[in-house]
Order: structure tokens, then sequence, then C-alpha cells
């Protein structure tokens, strides 16, 4: 089923179907969520009330429209809110290539695969690192792998800022790490099974003890 048709159903009244959203865009709700919390338990209470407010709202989606577009704004705007409470006076960016090689390796050993798994981690320290304005767009566009302009719609940004932005997030990383990121950009900041559960759990619980009205 294709997320509109999975959407139609639920607003029909199959609530437990909204768990095929979840699983289908966990990992790019929680890409988004920590590039702007940067704190891994944060970005998962983060992505629950994404999904909450998402299926309380799901009369305002428009067909029209991509689904996991809508997602990533609501995650967006959950994100910047839950900051703004731990630092009420941060001032927020303001609106504003070429392309970092992608390399395919052969398959993996366990020594490659160890290599792999560290430079991950060496890449999501660089990422964390960079100024938000830049990290966001670089999460979504190079990690996650979205268009310009899904990127552009999800962060309400225009497709020449995506791209400025992202032209100087892969420059200001390729300083210190080009020669060792690899294929472990699309390995990073990876949501693994036993949190896709939790969250989707912790969602599935709370949208059953909604009023059948909120539904």
């Amino acid at each position: 089923m294709t997320d509109v048709e999975v959407v139609s159903r639920v607003r029909a009244g199959e609530i437990e179907l909204f768990e095929v959203l979840m699983r289908r865009h966990n990992t790019r709700v929680y890409r988004v969520a920590r590039a702007i919390i940067r704190d891994e338990a944060e970005a998962e209470d983060v992505m629950q009330q994404a999904y909450i407010k998402a299926f309380t709202h799901l009369d305002q989606f428009e067909d029209r429209s991509q689904f996991s577009t809508w997602l990533t704004r609501i995650a967006v705007h959950e994100a910047l809110a839950r900051r703004r409470k731990w630092q009420p006076d941060i001032v927020e960016p303001s609106g504003e290539g070429d392309h970092m090689d992608r390399f395919t390796a052969p398959q993996a050993d366990p020594e490659r695969q160890a290599y792999a798994q560290e430079l991950g981690r060496v890449l999501e320290h660089a990422v964390d690192e960079l100024p938000e304005t830049y990290r966001t767009v670089f999460m979504l566009r190079d990690v996650d792998g979205m268009s310009t302009t899904e990127t552009a719609d999800g962060l309400e940004l225009g497709e020449e800022a995506v791209k400025t932005r992202l032209h100087r997030a892969r420059a200001m990383l390729r300083r210190s790490i080009t020669a060792q990121i690899g294929e472990a950009s699309a390995s990073a900041f990876q949501f693994h099974a036993v949190r896709c559960d939790r969250v989707v759990a912790g969602v599935l619980s709370h949208i059953r003890q909604l009023p059948t009205a909120a539904r």
C-alpha cells in the first residue's frame, strides 16, 4: 500500500495500520529529530510526539502532497519546540554544488565491517559538530537521501538555501574526514529494531487511549 492508501484506511478507523506508517518512516523522523536535538533519548520523545500529532491531525494531510514530507515538517517543529524549552534564548538560523562522492564497497569482511562502524562513529561526531543550519540539511540530503525539493519542503526553505547549506556542510566535513568517510554515511544515525519497536509501542498505546472523537 502507498502512504496515501494507508492514511485513508487509518482515517476510516483502522488505527492499527498507523504502525505501518511509523515503521516505514522511523529512520527519517529519527534523523531529522536527532539533527536538531543531538540527544538520542530526547529524539525518541520528539518522534513519539510528532507521530501522535500526525495521527490526531490526519484530517489535515492533503493527498496531493507526500506523507513523508508532511511528517518531516511536524517532526522539525516538534524538535525545535523541544529544544527551545532547553534554550529559550536561542535564535533560529535564517534561510540562505558539488556532490560528496559516495563509494560502493565490496562485500565487507569482519575487519572491514568494524572499520566502517568506526568511521560511522567518526561521521556522526563530525555531523553533530556542524552548526544546526547545515547539520539538518546534511542529515536529510546526504544521510537520509532526500531530494533537494523534499528537503526544502520538509524544512520550509527555498531550494537554493538547501543547496547552499548542503555545499557548506559538505565542505566543513570534507576538510576533516573526507579520506575516511567511504560508505559510512549510509549506515550512520540508524534507528535499530529495538528502538523502533519502543517508539511504535509507545505511540500506539497513546493512540488507543484517545477518545474516539480525537481519532
